[in-house]
């Protein structure tokens, strides 16, 4: 007689969330440049008898860590500079405002920073970090009292994050050892891109095909990321650079036909993903690619495969091609739609309630002398811009970590600090935190522990006191501040930053259909398969397995096409991390995100049969019942998950 299976027991997802942490390989570079940042700055500051300035440039250097995420040397100019800019910015104001006005109209001012900062980070992850360092250096600027004056303490700020940023620029990575110094992240994430399609491909038919079709979304949101930092030539000046962007360019249809595949839900032989694991290497290593095995011809997905595989393989060889990035420039009417969006607004609330409150709170506790000796009441609201951040996880897990984290931290500094000679030990402990920061980043309450030893040592050395118990205090309050004021209604309808996501989503997934569709009514792609076959034969001898080019008049729409795919992608992948986070919450606010998951998974079947139209339409020039059928059934499904979320329905200037 069988025993009865024991019961499981899952965890709540607030605090499965809270027990999460990435994992990948230790990222030596950055920790090298981790090393090389706030410690060495501090030490030139000491040396030189500016310790204060010194302070400032490290903690620059420190928060600049923070974002030195993997990628390309151009995407970290824009990843790095923007926030510091904007925290340079908030230094200034914040010194200023700190030395010649009073609590009340501080207060005040620090919680209209906090609603600008709130609706500016909505617009995306760059702006979300530089509204992070906007009030971070406002809070240390009005509530850490320092000799120099606003200017000069902006100045050393930008000179900390200038630091860590020529470092990125200078040194050289493990990529750029084996190719080419300057595009190691761009060359390696468009390697990746080529390396996500070819396990589509091996994962076609099977249960692993919707994560890899999301893992190839990623793939590429990093690779146009990668390639499209700022330059000084609108386009690419450079021989290899124009290469790799051919090299890029060439992934897109590949990508395309590779989702119409596991659209499709049938297996496909290894030998269609060989080739592409060719081109991964060609790309990685900066070599041609040389013969390309050509895969089935018997469907219309494969037909195009196999045609992508053979463009491809004439932009590596010729290094020429369409460098077109397919990206769209935003324009002032969606920044602005994002910034006073409902997400925006919202979230706009959300920081000026969290900030202010931490802000007036914290100089009540200032003049009660509660601080004792330090005059310094940065910590709470500094604290407090951490903990209402939602795009690092989840509310309650974001209190736990942080309150995890500093407490640790705080701990481990008092050991420290009993121990250490002053100042070098505590430099050389500031350096050391410094390196830690790039592998701690991976769990939030690692990141607290070691930035809260650094920032201890940092203040400690600009002549602090010891405050480890304080900061604690200080710590388990802005908590719970946050959690209060987290779970207060706002004005509007509760949810908003999911409901944006998912709008964007729902807009970027039917102007894509929207565009295929019209490419249907229009009859491109309607010359037949026999034909362009025959076109390609004379071209390319009497092969059997090449496919045709393009037909001349379609690329305009195809190159429109891809541009719109890749935005519905990645305006989908941003919902689903925000549908995610909000799920993740405790069960008083994620039930405002209920019913976003079916939305998404609708979206997201969505644009992968409207993929596979395109496919289709590419080699027959029409739609078989069985396309027409899904997408009608589709659209049906999302206009009442749409009227269960309460958003509008996006405008299909076609009919399907």
């Amino acid at each position: 007689m069988s025993r009865p299976a024991a019961p499981t027991y899952t965890l709540p997802p607030w605090l499965a969330h809270a027990l999460r942490a990435q994992r990948g390989p230790v990222p030596w570079s950055a920790v090298t440049r981790g090393a090389l940042a706030a410690g060495p700055l501090l030490l030139a500051a000491v040396l030189a008898g500016r310790v204060s300035l010194g302070v400032v440039a490290a903690i620059a250097a420190m928060l600049a860590g923070i974002n030195d995420r993997p990628g390309s040397r151009r995407a970290s100019v824009k990843r790095l500079g923007m926030p510091a800019l904007a925290g340079a910015a908030g230094m200034f104001v914040g010194t200023y405002a700190g030395d010649h006005v009073g609590a009340v109209p501080l207060t005040l001012l620090l919680t209209g920073l906090g609603l600008v900062a709130g609706g500016i980070s909505a617009v995306g992850t760059v702006a979300s970090a530089a509204g992070t360092q906007l009030l971070v250096a406002a809070a240390i600027g009005a509530g850490m009292p320092l000799p120099e004056s606003g200017w000069q303490r902006a100045l050393a700020y930008l000179a900390g994050a200038a630091w860590l940023l020529a470092l990125r620029l200078a040194l050289p990575t493990p990529g750029s050892l084996a190719g080419d110094f300057r595009f190691d992240g761009e060359r390696d994430a468009v390697a990746g891109v080529y390396d996500a399609v070819a396990e589509l491909l091996d994962a076609a038919g099977t249960d692993r095909a919707a994560a890899r079709r999301a893992a190839l979304t990623a793939a590429l949101d990093h690779a146009q990321d990668a390639l499209t930092g700022p330059r000084l030539r609108r386009y690419a000046s450079s021989s290899a650079e124009r290469r790799l962007h051919a090299q890029y360019a060439a992934a897109l249809p590949l990508a395309e036909a590779a989702t119409a595949l596991a659209w499709t839900g049938e297996a496909v032989s290894a030998r269609a993903s060989e080739g592409l694991r060719r081109l991964a290497a060609a790309v990685r290593d900066n070599t041609h690619t040389g013969p390309l095995p050509a895969p089935s011809r018997s469907a219309p997905a494969l037909r195009a495969l196999d045609d992508a595989l053979l463009q491809a393989a004439e932009a590596f060889d010729r290094g020429k091609g369409n460098r077109d990035l397919h990206t769209r420039r935003r324009t002032a009417r969606d920044l602005l739609r994002s910034v006073f969006g409902p997400g925006g607004r919202e979230y706009g609330l959300r920081v000026a309630l969290c900030f202010g409150a931490s802000a007036g709170i914290a100089q009540a506790l200032h003049h009660a002398r509660w601080y004792g000796e330090h005059e310094h009441w940065y910590w709470l609201p500094a604290t407090a811009v951490f903990l209402v951040k939602p795009d690092l996880g989840p509310l309650v897990s974001r209190v736990l970590c942080r309150a995890a984290g500093t407490v640790l931290g705080a701990l481990l500094f008092a050991g420290f600090a009993a121990v250490l000679p002053r100042p070098e030990g505590l430099i050389a402990l500031v350096a050391l935190s410094g390196a830690l920061i790039p592998v701690a980043t991976r769990h939030f309450a690692a990141q607290t522990t070691v930035v809260t030893v650094l920032v201890l040592a940092l203040v400690m050395v600009g002549g602090e006191p010891q405050a480890s118990v304080s900061r604690i205090g200080e710590t388990l309050l802005a908590c719970a501040i946050v959690l209060v004021a987290g779970h207060l209604p706002m004005p509007g309808q509760r949810g908003g930053g999911v409901r944006a996501r998912l709008g964007a989503a729902s807009r970027a997934a039917h102007a894509y259909l929207a565009h295929v569709m019209g490419e249907c009514d229009a009859g491109v792609g309607s010359d037949t398969r026999v034909e362009r076959d025959a076109e390609s034969r004379a071209g390319h001898g009497d092969h059997p397995d090449y496919g045709a080019k393009s037909h001349p008049a379609a690329s305009a729409d195809r190159a429109r096409r891809w541009t719109l795919r890749r935005e519905a992608y990645r305006a989908l992948a941003e919902a689903r991390t925000a549908v995610a986070l909000a799920s993740a919450e405790l069960p008083a606010l994620a039930r405002h995100a209920e019913g976003a998951h079916e939305l998404a998974d609708a979206l997201e079947r969505l644009v992968d049969t409207t993929t596979a139209c395109a496919v289709h339409l590419d080699d027959t020039g029409r739609l078989t019942p069985h396309h027409t059928r899904r997408l009608a059934e589709l659209l049906d499904e999302l206009a009442a998950g749409r009227q269960r979320m309460g958003l509008h329905e996006p405008k299909l200037p076609v009919a399907v």
